[in-house]
């Protein structure tokens, strides 16, 4: 058992915690216990600038006080209700402010509670599109390597990670298959913003066409910009393309914008940013500032018209969650979005942007950098891995900078940068000074 001291003694040894080396965290936790605007707190009074928003998901800073308020207001009237042959206000409100911001006419929101659920909904929702306009035999779905959709089932079997994958592969979903990944570090190293070269690589969906035959494909999902995986930034024209090929062949088009979405790029969404509307759209994360947990699914009116109105009496979409549209998290994603129209904050985020990208590619130089990537508010940077320990290098840097009172990222060696769109040009300057002094002190 290990203790650690924060004001009162707390026990780490039941937590089997997420995504996380726990005998290394646990021989050395790194405990925050309190958080405001860009900064954290931990458990020995140190601040901590977040150059994370908190895991790609704290778009308006933390704990503003209007979105606490608003939590704390529902709380008090009431802490739940179904959804089941029921409803609650608040969830009716909440749809209708996500949908004055979702592109097109993805104008029906299905709630979730995570992006895991929401991928996992995405899936299904395009499976019984296809059934009920009498195209049952359209099952395949299309993912692409290096892609991240949760972990479901369906977000493992889709995505493109193979750690994620490997202790699964016996019992995935049958009939996907994968695109090529779209990042080359020959032809795209150093892009500022959208690489030129690999548009061509959204031709390799006539290629699946071709095997599997169109027939037979219900959807390609796709991440606009791939976070997890290492922020992989879209070539000029592809997304475009692969919006072409899908109309082609009457195949549905899903975009996972569950890092994407709420500003990241400064536009509500990268469907927005990139001008290509999708069919179906995930997202978490930014919806509500990740105060309360909570995930959705944009979808084309067309495709829940279909659904709904082509069912037999009863019940139309045998899914769902208890917790679909919970009062708490409906209420804070109706005082987040108030919040991000307060304060214009994917308008902030797309007039920083040009200052945070001058400020990563200044890393250019710097010991062991490979690569830096940027789009909006996110940012890449990738290390030379040591010899025989990939990962080492990157975690070392991550430790040093929270050593340093900066949070970053490492998802291998690559570093990922995506600070709260409150971010101000001091705290960039601050969060890549800090990394250029890791990268310094690592050898």
């Amino acid at each position: 058992m290990n203790m650690r001291e924060t004001g009162s003694t707390v026990d780490l040894s039941a937590f089997w915690m997420p995504f996380t080396n726990n005998r290394q965290f646990k021989e050395a936790p790194r405990l925050l216990i309190s958080a405001k605007g860009m900064y954290y707190r931990t458990d020995d009074d140190r601040e901590i600038l977040d150059g994370t928003a908190g895991l790609w998901c704290v778009n308006a800073g933390h704990c503003r006080t209007e979105i606490v308020e608003a939590v704390k207001a529902q709380v008090e009237q009431m802490e739940f209700a179904p959804t089941f042959q029921m409803g609650h206000p608040k969830a009716f409100e909440a749809a209708t402010r996500i949908a004055a911001h979702t592109p097109g006419d993805l104008k029906k929101i299905f709630f979730a509670n995570s992006g895991s659920e929401a991928v996992d909904s995405a899936l299904k929702i395009a499976l019984a599109y296809h059934r009920a306009r009498g195209e049952g035999q359209r099952t395949r779905l299309i993912g692409r390597e290096r892609g991240y959709h949760g972990v479901g089932f369906g977000g493992i079997s889709v995505g493109g990670l193979g750690p994620n994958r490997k202790a699964y592969s016996g019992q995935l979903l049958p009939s996907v298959d994968h695109l090529p990944q779209t990042y080359n570090l020959k032809e795209q190293a150093f892009s500022k913003g959208q690489p030129t070269w690999g548009a061509h690589l959204a031709d390799q969906l006539e290629r699946l066409v071709t095997l599997h035959d169109a027939s037979t494909i219900a959807a390609v999902i796709v991440e606009p910009l791939a976070g997890s995986a290492g922020v992989l930034v879209p070539p000029q024209g592809y997304l475009q393309r692969l919006r072409e090929i899908c109309d082609k062949h009457g195949i549905l088009l899903i975009f996972d914008e569950v890092i994407t979405g709420w500003g990241r790029l400064g536009a509500p969404f990268a469907s927005q940013y990139f001008g290509v509307t999708p069919d179906l759209l995930t997202m978490a994360k930014g919806t509500n500032n990740a105060t309360v947990p909570m995930g959705a699914v944009a979808v084309r009116n067309d495709v829940h018209d279909t659904i709904v109105n082509g069912a037999a009496a009863g019940i139309e979409f045998f899914h769902g969650y208890t917790y679909s549209g919970h009062p708490l998290a409906a209420a804070a994603a109706v005082a987040t979005i108030d919040v991000y129209e307060k304060d214009n904050l994917f308008e902030r985020a797309a007039k920083i942007s040009p200052y945070f990208e001058q400020a990563i590619h200044r890393l250019h130089d710097a010991p062991n950098v490979l690569d830096i990537r940027n789009l909006g508010l996110v940012g890449g940077l990738e290390l030379k891995p040591r010899e025989g320990k990939p990962g080492a290098r990157g975690y070392e840097v991550f430790l040093k900078c929270f050593e340093k009172g900066v949070l970053v990222r490492c998802t291998g060696d690559i570093l990922a940068f995506s600070p709260p769109l409150i971010v101000n040009e001091q705290q960039i300057d601050h969060l890549f000074g800090t990394v250029a002094e890791a990268l310094k002190e690592t050898a």
